[in-house]
């Protein structure tokens, strides 16, 4: 294998890792270690812009304000990443993203799909998104919250 081969492996194995470490970040509402995986200017556009910011600060600031709660429950899983390496310090990607959210604060739950773009830069010797949207494939919202559904363990009651 070429030096050329092993290094865009090894540049694609990282931004993955980039992109889990993203979402699980999101999850646990580490904004702590979120901060880590986005440029200072990155840019969001969710749900087709319908949750737009236009720097790492508005970004962590404006999950918070949705997400950083005991009783707001998240689970993103992406997949099925599409990177393409367009130089030596940029690369753009595509996964397939699959959430779940339990808002029990306001008694609804979602899930979807969608479709997430993503540019990433690459600086002091790390990867990072500097742009990051999706587009819904598709997303139901039940409310109430099913008086069945039951949280057996919640993460953030335990802390």
């Amino acid at each position: 294998m070429s030096q050329q081969a092993l290094d865009t492996l090894l540049a694609l194995e990282a931004i993955k890792k980039l992109k889990y470490t993203y979402l699980r970040a999101v999850d646990t509402h580490d904004w702590e270690l979120l901060e880590t995986t986005l440029t200072p200017d990155c840019s969001a556009r969710y749900d087709g812009g319908k949750y737009s910011f236009d720097d790492r600060a508005q970004l962590i600031s404006g999950l918070k304000g949705h997400m950083d709660s005991a009783k707001v429950l998240t689970m993103h899983n992406c997949h099925h990443p599409e990177i393409e390496l367009c130089g030596a310090t940029t690369a753009i990607g595509k996964w397939y993203l699959q959430d779940l959210v339990f808002n029990q604060e306001q008694n609804w739950m979602l899930f979807g799909t969608a479709i997430y773009s993503d540019h990433y830069r690459f600086s002091d010797g790390e990867w990072r998104i500097c742009h990051t949207e999706y587009e819904r494939i598709m997303e139901t919202i039940n409310a109430p919250i099913p008086t069945s559904l039951s949280f057996t363990h919640n993460m953030f009651e335990h802390k």
